[in-house]
């Protein structure tokens, strides 16, 4: 008699979509936190979104009042450098979960980790200056980090960085556009899950510039911890 074949170890790419679907809305919750503390705290400047950098940048450049110009453009130029890095990490592996996109998130929580712990300590962050310029650079570089991540991962209409494209599939599909079959509730949650987190974020700079860094940190590990676990072979 033959013996039943053994079945096939769960790979690292082969995190279930409910799963990745949900780690990803928590890392755009995190997004909208940062959003908010870069936006609010530092000077005028997006973290995460870069379409609101480039369209300050803009202004800023034609003289508009109040709006900086090198804040964005340094956040701008950290962003795609983080997420030059994550596409070369993750260069000839499976689309999906994988143990070295848990390990790259593990780093994007460390940048954000120690940013918030040099920012509690050092005077001055949040007044303008190179400090401010700084900070906001550094969680940049993991946001860019991130969202290079979360496209390898690959979950349609799940950016963790930017819901435009999102709002604009919710509306097109909708009863009042082409009136075809959509992943709503994604698409509701990611909008609502960013707009929630850059209302944490405000919140929190009541306490402490560091304390929205320190939740967008902390949620990250988490979403790695949880990555690593579930995408365990036989996890």
């Amino acid at each position: 008699m033959t013996a039943p074949a053994a079945a096939a170890p769960r790979t690292d790419s082969l995190l279930d979509h409910p799963r990745s679907l949900a780690l990803l809305l928590v890392l755009t919750f995190s997004t909208g936190v940062a959003d908010a503390v870069g936006y609010l705290g530092l000077d005028k400047v997006f973290t995460g979104n870069m379409t609101g950098n480039v369209v300050i940048l803009g202004m800023g450049a034609a003289g508009a009042d109040g709006l900086p110009v090198v804040g964005p453009v340094c956040a701008l130029a950290a962003f795609m450098a983080g997420a030059a890095v994550g596409g070369r990490c993750v260069r000839g592996h499976d689309a999906g979960w994988g143990r070295r996109v848990s390990l790259l998130m593990i780093g994007v929580a460390v940048l954000l980790a120690v940013t918030a712990a040099s920012t509690a300590l050092e005077d001055g962050v949040g007044e303008g200056g190179a400090a401010t310029v700084v900070v906001a650079a550094v969680v940049a570089v993991a946001m860019g980090l991130q969202a290079a991540l979360a496209r390898h991962v690959a979950v349609k209409d799940v950016t963790t960085v930017v819901v435009t494209s999102t709002i604009t599939g919710l509306a097109a599909d909708s009863w009042l556009g082409a009136r075809t079959g959509q992943p709503w509730v994604r698409r509701l949650l990611a909008i609502l899950l960013i707009a929630a987190g850059a209302a944490v974020g405000a919140l929190l700079l009541r306490v402490d510039l560091a304390a929205g860094l320190a939740l967008s940190a902390v949620l990250t590990l988490v979403v790695a911890g949880l990555a690593a676990y579930w995408s365990r072979p036989n996890g």
